[in-house]
């Protein structure tokens, strides 16, 4: 089956949603595809995360985000983006995998998991939560290991090696010691890192101080077996009794939609796709890219505060050129 539309979205998340409201008010006809839920990387986050922004700038298309706290969280966020979405009757197609996007004379032909769409533009708004950073060490795929933090409870009572020192990082180990694990960090660097939230980086520093959680910097784990951990310290390796990994090295985007598309990349590290910085589109004309997907595996450049003007961008250059 085969349908045609002026413009597909692929993420719903809160870029994805801006652009369908940028779309919507001008008239396009638009869909979003998503392969998972709506705002499906948020829905994925801790339960209890707070955002180190207020949540004015969380806001998109000045829609009013009202928050019960400073900094909004996660559940206010799932709250904010899902009235937006349902409060505009957005067009959103949930749990639809795209699996291709071909150019052909112009237009666009979008394959998902359910059917085929024709398109004359398509804006890929997809996020970096899929794919995590692997430690790539003898025992990562043990069922003790996981890259995704949800909640401390099934921690309490164990023995808990967290890696790395970002804010994910940080929250889960203050998080899981409090509901009574025995913490340990592991940190390649020398220190907590410096994005952490200024409200809590001192509190993990003072329990580290302490005592309360233990703390190895300058360090990587060599390798992870069923009742211990091996860890290269900056004074040799050292065995460490386990339970449980909790490895929060960070995430990447899943590059092979884009790739497969033959948009063109940064040849260093970063790995940045090729877009213009005005109108947010590729080297593919007619494709664009919005969101955290523009940074490459700079994860850490887009935010929704600093990417939510990719949504207007990319509808006023489509407005010009549709």
């Amino acid at each position: 089956m085969k349908i045609e539309k002026d413009i597909i979205i692929i993420g719903a998340g809160p870029i994805g949603i801006a652009c369908a409201l940028e779309c919507k008010q001008r008239g396009f006809d638009y869909v979003i595809l998503e392969k998972g839920t709506l705002t499906n990387s948020l829905f994925n986050y801790p339960l209890n995360m707070t955002f180190f922004s207020t949540s004015e700038r969380l806001e998109i298309n000045d829609v009013p985000f009202i928050s019960n706290n400073p900094k909004p969280n996660r559940d206010e966020a799932l709250e904010y983006y899902r009235r937006v979405a349902t409060s505009n009757q957005l067009k959103i197609h949930l749990y639809e995998e795209v699996s291709s996007i071909l150019e052909k004379n112009g237009q666009f032909i979008v394959t998902s998991e359910k059917q085929n769409y024709h398109a004359k533009k398509v804006i890929i708004a997809t996020g970096f939560y899929d794919i995590p950073k692997l430690l790539n060490v003898p025992g990562e795929e043990l069922p003790k290991v996981t890259h995704y933090y949800k909640e401390a409870h099934p921690y309490s009572m164990q023995k808990v090696i967290v890696v790395g020192a970002s804010n994910s990082s940080v929250d889960a180990a203050l998080e899981i010691w409090r509901k009574g694990g025995d913490v340990t960090m592991v940190i390649r660097g020398n220190d907590i890192g410096e994005r952490v939230k200024y409200w809590v980086r001192p509190d993990i520093l003072n329990r580290i101080e302490e005592g309360s959680i233990k703390a190895y910097f300058n360090s990587e784990i060599q390798e992870i077996k069923e009742s211990e951990v091996l860890v290269n310290t900056s004074k040799g390796s050292i065995s460490i009794p386990n339970d449980y990994v909790v490895a929060l090295t960070g995430y990447q985007p899943n590059f092979k939609l884009l790739e497969a598309t033959n948009i063109t990349f940064s040849d260093d590290e970063r790995h940045i796709p090729t877009y213009n910085t005005e109108t947010m589109e590729t080297n593919i004309p007619g494709l664009y890219l919005a969101g955290v997907i523009c940074g490459g595996m700079e994860t850490h450049k887009w935010f929704i505060e600093n990417s939510r003007i990719h949504a207007k961008q990319i509808a006023e250059h489509i407005s010009q050129n549709l």
